[in-house]
């Protein structure tokens, strides 16, 4: 796939992103999501903005979403939900340079 062709489809994305915010409710509304780590069953709180570009990583990097939480959860030294937020900042920042 072309550079241009590339950013096209994340474009469409990131549309996609903000029109499934739309329709869940406000993009601020925290959640509490349910989710599993090596096995065992805990939750997550975000905002619906992160958890939909969060959902959006996984999906790009051909993951799972729990897969991709395990992985944040092996490196991270505070709060997981925090993790994931951090995750999807650098995420978005290393995309648009």
């Amino acid at each position: 796939m072309s550079e241009i062709g590339a950013k096209l489809l994340i474009d469409s994305q990131i549309e996609e992103t903000a029109t499934n915010v739309n329709l869940q409710g406000d993009a601020l509304e925290m959640k509490k999501r349910s989710v599993v780590i090596s096995g065992h069953r805990t939750s997550v709180s975000l905002e619906n903005a992160f958890w939909y570009a969060f959902k959006e990583i996984a999906t790009r990097n051909e993951q799972t979403v729990n897969q991709l939480i395990s992985e944040i959860d092996d490196g991270r030294t505070g709060n997981l939900s925090s993790a994931i937020r951090v995750y999807v900042l650098l995420d978005t920042q290393r995309r648009w340079r």
